[in-house]
């Protein structure tokens, strides 16, 4: 079993950066692809970034240059830089753990979600 507690979130004007973090438990952490994931009211989860065990990543087209997203193993935690924030990114963003390593890009692949982080960006 692995839990997942996110934090970082906030309030930010539109071109502000945030870092959110994501701190799981449990020893298998590096083996673990970990993503990053979001919700506005009234749409669905969208994917936003993922890190495989090996360390790969991936983005959505709508953050890529803006968002970085990192995982330290030492610390079985994973981090989301997010930086030239638009209004369009206020959202509640979740981490998830992948037991297969594989950075998904689809929420259905993840295995364990925190309770998620509240990131809201004004105009």
């Amino acid at each position: 079993q692995v839990q997942l507690v996110e934090s970082g979130g906030g309030l930010v004007q539109a071109g502000g950066s945030l870092r959110l973090s994501c701190a799981a438990s449990g020893r298998t952490f590096s083996s673990y692809a970990m993503g990053w994931f979001r919700q506005a009211p009234g749409k669905e989860r969208e994917f936003v970034a993922a890190v495989s065990w090996s360390g790969a990543t991936t983005y959505t087209n709508s953050v890529k240059g803006r968002f970085t997203i990192s995982r330290d193993n030492a610390k079985n935690t994973v981090y989301l830089q997010m930086n030239s924030l638009k209004p369009e990114d206020t959202a509640v963003y979740y981490c998830a753990a992948e037991s297969g390593g594989l950075a998904r890009r689809t929420p259905f692949g993840y295995d364990y979600w925190g309770q998620g982080t509240q990131v809201t960006v004004s105009s």
